[in-house]
């Protein structure tokens, strides 16, 4: 089973299930989204929805209507395609330890989501993930995922490996295979028995190349679309694999196992 670990709802929803189909995935993680990059037609309504981006991933708090509009919209998409999405629920990280467990009982584990992510805390404030880790060690450890690109910083994502080793029974993942931090995540990861790399917008083929040799049993093919092209996310890993085991583990067999698939 071929698996995309990392996307985020299109508009329409049936153009990313295009993409899919192109690139030969089966199955596919989908986060939530506020900005929609897909649908921008010319460089200003590009330039508003980037906008939007950079403040979701610099840890700006959605309100709540946005924040339960994305929600449903994830639903939605999830519920027209069940058998191509794997959802995963997000969580408010500006909000008490007791309201972020109660959301991640009712706003993930209550809607059937297999996991939590994409989470974007501010930068060099990655710890504001600790109570969602507890939260998802209790619930059996549900995967974690973090984005690991931009504005995060080499001191996250030590903050994140550490919080990794308070709750080894979470899987936590960095997304993005931490940026232009992507030689940090690796040796991390490789300290880090729960702690898993994404591989998407790499910055250099070499990276995603190093990442699999060092963590083979802990990296995802993952695009990052609608940002990434899964076909071209594919390639990239088969470019710098061997027909095989491991090149069938990143492309899906981990993350498989991982969620019970």
């Amino acid at each position: 089973m071929i698996i995309d670990a990392h996307s985020h709802v299109h508009d329409p929803v049936h153009r990313h299930i295009a993409l899919l189909d192109e690139a030969g995935v089966d199955r596919a993680v989908l986060f939530s989204t506020r900005p929609h990059p897909e649908r921008a037609t010319d460089l200003a309504s590009f330039r508003r929805e980037m906008s939007v981006l950079d403040e979701t991933v610099g840890g700006g708090a959605d309100g709540p209507a946005g924040h339960r509009a994305a929600g449903e919209e994830l639903a939605a998409a999830c519920a027209a395609y069940p058998d191509r999405f794997i959802g995963f629920g997000k969580v408010r990280l500006d909000q008490p330890a007791e309201r972020i467990a109660a959301d991640v009982e009712q706003e993930v584990v209550g809607r059937g989501f297999r996991g939590i992510g994409e989470l974007t805390p501010p930068p060099e404030r990655a710890g504001l993930i600790e109570p969602v880790l507890r939260a998802a060690s209790d619930h059996g450890g549900l995967p974690v995922v973090v984005h690991g690109f931009a504005p995060t910083t080499a001191g996250d994502l030590a903050t994140l490996a550490g919080l990794a080793r308070e709750h080894p029974t979470v899987p936590l993942v960095i997304s993005q295979l931490g940026g232009l931090n992507w030689l940090t995540a690796i040796e991390l990861a490789r300290e880090t028995p729960n702690l898993y790399l994404e591989l998407s917008t790499a910055a250099v083929v070499f990276a995603v190349r190093l990442a699999i040799d060092e963590v083979p049993d802990r990296t995802f093919f993952g695009s990052d679309a609608p940002y990434g092209d899964p076909f071209l996310a594919r390639a990239t890993v088969e470019r710098v694999t061997r027909p095989g085991m491991v090149r069938d583990r990143v492309l899906g067999g981990t993350l498989a196992e991982l969620l019970g698939l």
